[in-house]
């Protein structure tokens, strides 16, 4: 190694630094070439060549990494976050839902297997609707409930059942049926209230559930709570509701015979201000649908006042709303042409035995009259309608005890312009 002079190392395609025994020989005399080699250093930059290339390398390959890990942590994160309930899930009917923020965290979502426990696996139904089966269930073993199921129907029926869980979530009041809480898990779709163990006013007032007729006084107490119900509705709710559905199968009564307005699956909210209708598609149950909105699709909430005078008749008649026979005698043109001929007694529910006051019945009728007037303009507000009917409660309490107040005639207009034409179906 001592005795050598030359070395060539030309076209070897060597690669790395020259060792340092061969820099030591070469400052010694030695001769080294190393043409064609462009990766081989012979010299002390080759260090700093090598850091050049090295470090940039080395950076991007941590930046990639970097990118990765977070790219892995922010899935994982997503993957790991709790499913919210804040929104409603789109399931089968592919409804578009507001953007705005769900109110549906406000009450207790069941999932269906709690249903189905609640329920005892649907043992006991207690009655059956467009919506569904309504059965009897039971929270906490203690408080029995009403759940009300949605057939698996149309997207109509979601759409009900979506309006109904809003309104009832933002409506508070004891004359209309408190919401407990709601299913709505894929295809099952369920609504749990509060219990009225009385059944409906229809149940009472048919004869359906056997027992004593409700008295006048029972009656009158059950619509004057009706009342308040729909004028919280209209006056005490932003925006105001209108129900749409105002009936007697929908007047519930609990264990005290307190009357629960329900049933808000074809509720709408109407225009304040300026605007003095909402156009829609009409809905609602034959008999009890107010004909000018049958006829220009524009709602408000004399429309509800209308349906609530065809209840003030069935609780003074007892009558049903449209009469089975070949003429289907509707019951406002009914009592309007009995009214012409001034024979109250014939007009009133015969069980009652005629224990009542009769100022306050004939009071009673008016009021359902003016209710039921063809001109929407031209009939009572809620407001009203609630104060005129409690002056008809104290009148029949007056007698009751001992005090004959005649009273005086009812301050609204009576209208008897009725022909014996059925008023319109929903379409």
């Amino acid at each position: 190694m001592k005795s050598l002079s030359i070395i060539n190392l030309n076209w070897n395609n060597l690669t790395g630094p020259l060792p340092k025994a061969f820099n030591d020989r070469e400052k010694n005399g030695l001769k080294l070439t190393i043409q064609g080699n462009p990766k081989f250093c012979a010299d002390a930059s080759c260090k700093d060549n090598n850091q050049k290339y090295v470090l940039p390398v080395v950076a991007s390959a941590a930046s990639v990494l970097i990118i990765v890990v977070v790219l892995i942590l922010l899935f994982v994160f997503k993957k790991r976050r709790p499913r919210q309930v804040d929104s409603l899930p789109t399931v089968q009917h592919d409804l578009e839902l507001p953007s705005r923020p769900s109110i549906f965290t406000q009450t207790k979502r069941f999932t269906y297997s709690e249903v189905v426990a609640l329920t005892d696996n649907f043992e006991r139904v207690l009655g059956e609707g467009g919506f569904g089966v309504v059965y009897h269930g039971s929270l906490n073993g203690t408080q029995p409930i009403a759940v009300k199921l949605l057939s698996h129907s149309s997207v109509q029926g979601y759409k009900e059942f979506k309006a109904e869980v809003e309104l009832l979530l933002r409506v508070h009041h004891v004359n209309l049926v408190s919401l407990v809480g709601y299913c709505d898990e894929e295809s099952h779709l369920a609504l749990l209230y509060e219990y009225a163990p009385n059944g409906d006013l229809k149940q009472h007032l048919s004869g359906e559930r056997g027992g004593s007729p409700l008295k006048w006084s029972s009656r009158l107490k059950i619509v004057v709570e009706t009342a308040q119900g729909l004028e919280y509705l209209h006056t005490g709710c932003q925006p105001p509701m209108v129900h749409r559905d105002v009936k007697t199968t929908n007047i519930l009564l609990d264990e005290h015979f307190q009357a629960k307005l329900a049933d808000f699956g074809l509720s709408r909210s109407f225009p304040i201000g300026g605007e003095t209708h909402v156009s829609t598609v009409v809905a609602g149950t034959p008999g009890y649908l107010d004909p000018e909105y049958y006829q220009t699709n524009r709602l408000n909430e004399k429309s509800d006042v209308y349906s609530f005078g065809i209840v003030l008749l069935e609780i003074i008649t007892s009558r049903p709303v449209i009469q089975q026979t070949r003429e289907r005698t509707h019951i406002a043109a009914w009592v309007g042409y009995m009214l012409t001929k001034g024979d109250i007694e014939s007009i009133v529910d015969p069980r009652l035995n005629r224990d009542y006051e009769p100022t306050s019945v004939w009071k009673a009728l008016e009021i359902a009259m003016s209710c039921v007037n063809p001109s929407s303009e031209k009939r009572p507000t809620m407001s009203q309608v609630s104060n005129e009917l409690k002056q008809c409660l104290t009148l029949d309490n007056s007698r009751r005890g001992g005090r004959q107040d005649k009273g005086s005639r009812s301050s609204v207009e009576v209208s008897t312009s009725f022909s014996t034409e059925v008023t319109p179906s929903a379409r």
